[in-house]
């Protein structure tokens, strides 16, 4: 697949995503409230080479995490794809866990969705990630207040055991594969609330979105074949 979105500054990218990109429902553009929060977030803080161009490729591309080998999603394929799915739920004061955090570009997105009244976490493997490293991306970008008031909280630990003390989430997102969806995941899904997720094996990969209603009844939807990183 072409990268066909990319551009020479982040609005461009933006833009361009906003024009070319194939959502849900056969919708082929990105809803307001996403293309606002992405245009907030610049996408060369969190990418290495941060003042080149190519930070503003549609494509996959190495992350500024304080380790070398991870790499940042493309913004069309998943990141945008997972925030359209997920925004019925990402409302202001609302809580997100960004499960796979690793720069924290999806935190700072999903920060401008549920605003200061919310709260988002993210959660990266300890030997993934420094999390001062991803803090200071958030920082440059202009979320040093939520990160001191909470509204952001950046952390290292198990992902397949997610974060209980901020839970229970009202959004679950999931950047990395697992064989299974963990339960410690589901039981941190609110009541009502929506996880997006890759979850098989290796090989053969799908993207799980699952949501969880009042009573606690879970359902699940098969959204797209994927191949991630486990």
């Amino acid at each position: 697949m072409a990268w066909r979105c990319s551009g020479l500054s982040n609005e461009e990218l933006v833009n361009n995503m906003r024009r070319r990109i194939h959502l849900p429902g056969g919708r082929d553009y990105l809803s307001e409230p996403v293309e606002k929060a992405m245009k907030a977030v610049d996408h060369a803080n969190y990418v290495r080479g941060k003042r080149d161009v190519n930070a503003y490729d549609d494509s996959p591309q190495s992350e500024t995490i304080g380790y070398v080998g991870p790499t940042i999603s493309a913004p069309h394929n998943w990141h945008a794809y997972a925030l359209e799915h997920l925004l019925e739920f990402l409302k202001p004061g609302a809580r997100v866990l960004d499960v796979g955090s690793g720069s924290g570009y999806l935190v700072a997105v999903m920060h401008h969705l549920v605003g200061d009244t919310g709260k988002v976490v993210g959660i990266e493997l300890p030997k993934l990630v420094t999390v001062t490293c991803s803090e200071g991306n958030l920082r440059q970008d202009g979320l040093g207040r939520a990160l001191d008031s909470g509204a952001i909280e950046m952390v290292a630990g198990s992902l397949r055991e997610g974060y209980a003390p901020g839970g229970p989430y009202e959004v679950i997102h999931v950047g990395a594969a697992a064989l299974n969806v963990p339960q410690a995941l589901l039981d941190q899904l609110a009541s009502p609330g929506r996880m997006f997720t890759p979850a098989g094996s290796p090989y053969m990969q799908a993207i799980e979105q699952i949501d969880k209603d009042g009573q606690g009844r879970v359902t699940r939807k098969k959204v797209m074949d994927v191949h991630y990183v486990p």
